[in-house]
């Protein structure tokens, strides 16, 4: 979603504690004993986001039906398109308007072709062996949605009778529904189980999960599985939306990398977060993990400007870490330039950029060590100590006997580490070097500022 202002902070708790209430002792009630698990194939996923708007000059559902077999060639298992929906025209922000103001959540944005398009698109993805998931905008509407006339009662109001916007944002092109009202419970499962029924969609990425009550969501999840297994993200980083979401965002990682490039953070306080999220979530839950995304492109900045130089670095931590590493449409080709969110202004590619084969060689290596693989299925991450642990991040990841080793100067000087623990015994290639077999890590390495190593073993 759009960023928020300051005086959504001020009212974030209030709107919380309103919601959950809100979905108690409706016929949403949480059914305990249905406690999914992730879907087969997401446990070695790396998820791809697209801005059907930006991806092309065209604009369509069709353009990116056409890319996507070297999407798949980036090591990429999981689609997620931005809403599809048709876009608000009352309040609209800019003249083509956010895409999560949601005039209509049965019908698909004529800007990007027809339902036989995405239709299209999804069985394509199928094909190829890979999963579409849609953004879903469950709080809130666009001011004409149809609801408003036909389901008043669907929406919040001021004590005129007013439709609303969310409190505390400056979200002026949408208005709050009403989870007091279990018809919007209702209507709104009904509309997500009709893109699983109808279009075969793999699951859904929720906007802003956290402002719409959990009980909702568990009921969601378990009438869409009634269906077929799907698979959930949440934009969130709340416990207690697991398990209904099999994934939530890892915002403060995030948020800690860009503050490690700013030197305003250090290794240590990403150590410490990484701590923080296991323990508030446990290994069972995937973390999604990214330098980018539609939001932070569009409002904070291209990942160059927020990490400058560490870049390549960044970006091999959140694909080694624990977790599912996302990467945003064009970030593959290297494209600097952040997106208007209202208007249009599509992607330039360049297809030469080395950036292509970078991500690449990741996901690839996500995709197929069994140590990388999501939650509990994947190695945990053990801390290599070195003899600058504010700069340099060094960790292994192991599992049946296979290890990787990340050492990572994350720094803007040149570093003569030392690593202080050893790390697994094997025999190793490096992942960004030649084809050298090397027995065992080096215990002393120079590194260059921002410098980054990954070393797969090979026995």
């Amino acid at each position: 979603m759009m960023k928020y202002n300051v005086l959504f902070y001020i009212a974030l708790v209030l709107t919380l504690f309103t919601a959950a209430c809100a979905g108690n002792g409706t016929e949403s009630a949480s059914n305990t004993e249905h406690v999914p698990t992730p879907v087969e194939w997401s446990y070695n996923a790396t998820i791809y986001e697209v801005n059907v708007r930006q991806f092309s000059e065209e604009g369509s559902f069709a353009r990116v039906e056409e890319a996507l077999p070297r999407i798949k060639e980036l090591g990429i298992e999981i689609v997620w398109l931005m809403p599809v929906h048709p876009i608000g025209k009352v309040e609209r922000k800019g003249s083509l308007g956010s895409y999560y103001s949601v005039k209509d959540y049965f019908d698909v944005n004529p800007e990007f072709g027809t339902k036989d398009d995405l239709r299209s698109l999804i069985e394509t993805a199928h094909s190829l062996d890979m999963k579409v998931i849609l953004d879903w905008v469950a709080n809130h509407t666009a001011w004409d949605n149809p609801l408003t006339e036909t389901n008043p009662e669907f929406f919040e109001t001021d004590e005129d009778g007013n439709f609303i916007p969310p409190r505390g944002t400056d979200w002026s092109d949408v208005i709050q529904l009403d989870y007091g009202n279990p018809d919007v419970h209702d209507y709104m499962i009904s509309a997500l189980k009709y893109w699983v029924e109808e279009f075969n969609v793999d699951g859904y990425r929720a906007d802003v999960a956290y402002l719409v009550p959990t009980k909702f969501w568990e009921r969601a999840r378990r009438e869409l599985d009634e269906i077929k297994p799907v698979f959930m993200l949440a934009e969130a980083h709340e416990p207690e939306l697991h398990p209904a979401f099999d994934m939530g965002y890892n915002w403060e990682v995030h948020h800690i990398m860009n503050r490690i490039a700013a030197g305003e953070n250090t290794v240590a306080d990403l150590e410490q977060e990484l701590q923080n999220v296991n323990d508030r979530f446990g290994r069972e839950v995937f973390m999604m993990n990214f330098i980018t995304n539609h939001d932070e492109n569009s409002w904070a900045g291209t990942e160059f400007d927020r990490l400058g130089d560490g870049v390549e670095a960044f970006a091999v931590l959140m694909a080694t870490l624990e977790g599912m590493p996302l990467i945003y449409n064009g970030q593959e080709t290297g494209f600097d330039h952040m997106l208007e969110f209202f208007e249009k202004d599509p992607i330039v590619w360049d297809f030469d950029s080395p950036f292509q084969d970078f991500y690449s060689t990741l996901f690839h290596l996500k995709r197929e060590h069994p140590a990388l693989q999501n939650g509990i299925r994947g190695g945990e991450l053990v801390r290599i100590n070195t003899s600058d642990d504010e700069a340099v991040f060094a960790f292994s990841r192991s599992m049946d006997n296979e290890h990787v080793v990340v050492v990572l100067n994350l720094s803007d000087s040149d570093i003569a580490v030392t690593l202080e623990a050893t790390a697994p015994e094997a025999t190793y290639i490096s992942l960004f070097g030649d084809d050298t077999s090397i027995e065992g890590i080096p215990n002393s390495i120079d590194m260059e500022a921002w410098e980054y190593h990954v070393f797969v073993s090979t026995n």
